[in-house]
């Protein structure tokens, strides 16, 4: 199995070995769950986060958004000293969301984002 889009230092999308049925069967529903369940830890232990999680699609995001609101705030109340930073963090963040599935052959399918 592949991922796609794969990075250095990512935990890889295939689970270790007992994880498949015996013979090279495919695995049932509760197969699919524990591959998708391993590959979600992975990911958490790597500084993704959760955002949903169905029985063989999970949908995890690294990063925050900006507070705009409290930037703003800052930036009037520092007579606008604050803005500099408001606009190198706008520029400089970004949030990842990618979405994992698992399909009837016990493939785990990266879709967007590393």
């Amino acid at each position: 199995m592949k991922s796609r889009g794969a990075r250095r230092g990512e935990a890889s999308l295939e689970p270790p070995p007992g994880y498949y049925g015996a013979g090279g069967a495919a695995p049932d529903v509760m197969q699919r769950g524990l591959i998708l369940d391993w590959v979600v830890s992975q990911r958490v232990a790597s500084g993704w986060r959760v955002e949903s999680r169905s029985g063989t699609q999970a949908v995890l995001v690294r990063g925050q958004p900006v507070n705009h609101v409290l930037h703003a705030l800052l930036t009037a109340f520092s007579c606008f000293v604050w803005g500099a930073v408001w606009v190198a963090l706008a520029l400089t963040n970004k949030v990842e969301r990618v979405a994992l599935t698992v399909d009837a052959q016990g493939h785990v399918v990266s879709v967007g984002g590393p």
